[in-house]
């Protein structure tokens, strides 16, 4: 028996102090982000073991700059799981009797700062024991995403690539055809488990549905891609559209630019022309009511006048009036004077007025 116990101890299945001994050996355990790690620690107690049962997990973090971390501890019959803020409320005992003999952990919700060696210490004096672990946490691949990069014409060169957004190296990649014929071309199988496939010369042959798997140590994902290989379009009259239209927008846009600039200078023209009126200016008088009522008030005394006498007094009277007020006076058409003989005076009611003679010295005769 004795030397079954040393074998155990040198093997490292077990530590001996003083009859304590933990029986679960080192291992290294690997999980994806997001599980549940289980981490073992089972331990026996000699008949010597009387003093009160420790418990204690630390975590070394794989920063080698940090210091180890108390991660959970059962001391006096209590548990004290708050002491690493980053594991706070993530790592628990799994059994409700720790003095059964078991001391294993759980570790939820795993993240990547979780990655270290854990240390479990069992302690029940005089006996002392501990064991480590080694936790890696790996993330799965996921958001895969396949697309074509190139145009899909025959005759073309273009490559299908497959892409994870996240996934814990190494990965690896495995491109299937479902859709129609499953043969896959022979220039394509040394590249059927990389993330990129270079088609040279491609032929309708090549359309399909693909699919791209991508694996890690811990999980997998997939994407799906369709292929569709067609003619070549017509790249000549893509080409004068795409200048006609360049055209069409380059003189839509002087256009504008054109009424702009012409508005512009109409608004500018109707300033300066504001701005030249003066408003202190009083508006010209009118000319033409004086004109009218200075010869109106003759009009009066030349009723009482024969019509020889008429052509001299109106001569000199209206050749009193401003000449400035006739310049301005509506100008009406002039009508040649009319001959009325001495008969039809009579009848108008004309009345004979005798008139001195007057001599060439200015005496009446």
């Amino acid at each position: 028996m004795e030397l079954l116990l040393r074998f155990l101890l040198l093997c490292g299945v077990a530590d001996f102090t003083r009859g304590l001994s933990i029986t679960t050996p080192e291992q290294m355990i690997e999980k994806a982000k997001g599980e549940t790690a289980y981490l073992p620690c089972k331990f026996t107690l000699g008949p010597e073991d009387q003093g009160p049962l420790d418990i204690e997990w630390l975590l070394s973090p794989a920063d080698n700059q940090k210091v180890d971390q108390v991660i959970i501890l059962y001391s006096g019959d209590k548990i004290y799981d708050d002491y690493y803020q980053d594991l706070k409320g993530r790592v628990h005992f799994t059994s409700n009797d720790l003095k059964s003999g078991d001391a294993s952990i759980n570790v939820t919700n795993l993240q990547l700062s979780d990655i270290g060696t854990y240390q479990c210490k069992v302690k029940k004096a005089p006996g002392v024991g501990n064991k480590k672990i080694q936790l890696t946490v790996l993330v799965k691949p996921s958001g895969i995403r396949c697309y074509v990069d190139g145009s899909e014409e025959i005759g073309n060169d273009f490559k299908l690539k497959c892409e994870p957004k996240e996934g814990s190296l190494p990965l690896r990649y495995e491109w299937q055809k479902l859709s129609d014929s499953q043969k896959l071309p022979t220039s394509w199988l040394p590249e059927m488990t990389s993330p990129v496939i270079s088609v040279k010369n491609a032929s309708a042959e090549y359309s399909g549905t693909y699919t791209c798997t991508v694996r890690n140590r811990v999980g997998s994902d997939q994407c799906l891609l369709r292929l569709d290989v067609v003619p070549p379009s017509n790249r000549a009259g893509t080409i004068a559209g795409a200048v006609i239209g360049t055209l069409l927008a380059l003189v839509l846009i002087a256009l504008i630019v054109f009424c702009c600039h012409k508005k512009r200078r109409e608004e500018k023209y109707e300033k300066e022309v504001h701005h030249d009126i003066r408003e202190d200016v009083p508006p010209p008088k009118s000319r033409t009511s004086t004109a009218r009522s200075y010869i109106g008030s003759n009009h009066s005394s030349l009723g009482s006048m024969s019509p020889s006498n008429m052509e001299g007094y109106s001569k000199t009277q209206y050749n009193q009036v401003p000449s400035e007020d006739l310049e301005r006076a509506p100008q009406s058409p002039t009508l040649p004077p009319a001959k009325v003989a001495a008969p039809n005076l009579s009848r108008m009611g004309a009345v004979p007025v005798m008139i001195p003679a007057q001599s060439k010295d200015g005496s009446i005769v």
